[in-house]
């Protein structure tokens, strides 16, 4: 049945009103890096000179280059890695009959609850006595760890929708089980891969906690981690902060609106499997 013209009406003004409840405090932000340099800006209030150069000047205030190089260094040892680990994981949970995979499932579920703020303290107790404190390593390692719970059980719930037809017939045709998975399942998965791999790059480029906690030197945290420092270098210069701020999420957005399809793809082909 065809929605009516009342219901047309009614969705698209719920869409504009969170549209506009998200699209707000970009725009709030923007406005304000454009005021002139340690002013207080008044709300949504336009400046009398746009000054663009405060993303320059806080972009090379913050050392934001150096910021920039320790943020790729951590996403690459964190996406990769934890991919790799949660599909092996996914995979053999969700479509190989492995030994007590109901109770590895189980454990799972309970690491999704586990905050990160509650395990902190023991964790930067352990990172100093492995000596990685005031390294990248110190986020890296962490991070993959605690990513795991949610990253395995996302791919459990696509390889697990998988149909076993497929399975067989590569079966019957001689397939080992590393073939059935790299050459079979894989080009199947990638829509649920690749949307993975979006959340986490996301995740890792936002860890705030991890990165004040674990590591002193600004240059060598993720960009939101350095953040903090920069707050507290600037703190009482309001458009500084916010340019800072928009600098440190464009790359988020970029590669959030690149990759959009991928991560709409894998929503939906879960909801249909589902």
């Amino acid at each position: 049945m065809r929605p009516s013209s009342r219901e047309l009406l009614l969705g698209r003004g719920i869409l504009i009103f969170v549209m506009l409840v998200t699209i707000v405090p970009f725009i709030t932000l923007f406005v304000t890096a454009l005021h002139p340099p340690g002013t207080y800006p008044d709300g949504l209030s336009l400046p009398e000179e746009y000054h663009w150069d405060n993303f320059v000047l806080a972009f090379q205030s913050a050392d934001m280059a150096k910021m920039l190089t320790s943020s790729v260094l951590i996403e690459l040892g964190v996406v990769p890695i934890a991919l790799l680990i949660s599909t092996l994981a996914g995979f053999a949970l969700g479509h190989l009959q492995v030994p007590f995979r109901r109770t590895l499932f189980v454990v799972f579920i309970l690491g999704l609850t586990l905050p990160f703020e509650g395990i902190i303290v023991p964790l930067y107790y352990q990172i100093r006595d492995y000596g990685l404190l005031n390294t990248q390593w110190a986020i890296i390692l962490p991070l993959i760890g605690l990513f795991m719970p949610f990253a395995v059980m996302w791919m459990r719930a696509h390889f697990v929708n998988m149909p076993q037809d497929l399975t067989e017939a590569a079966k019957v045709d001689g397939a080992s089980t590393w073939q059935l998975f790299w050459r079979v399942h894989i080009p199947l998965s990638r829509p649920a891969i690749a949307s993975l791999a979006i959340l986490l790059f996301l995740w890792t480029w936002n860890q705030f906690l991890l990165a004040i906690v674990l590591v002193d030197d600004p240059t060598k945290r993720t960009m939101a981690g350095a953040l903090g420092a920069f707050q507290g270098q600037w703190g009482t210069d309001v458009p500084l902060l916010c340019a800072g701020s928009l600098l440190i999420l464009t790359p988020v957005l970029i590669v959030f609106l690149v990759f959009q399809r991928q991560f709409v793809a894998a929503l939906l082909q879960g909801a249909v499997k589902g």
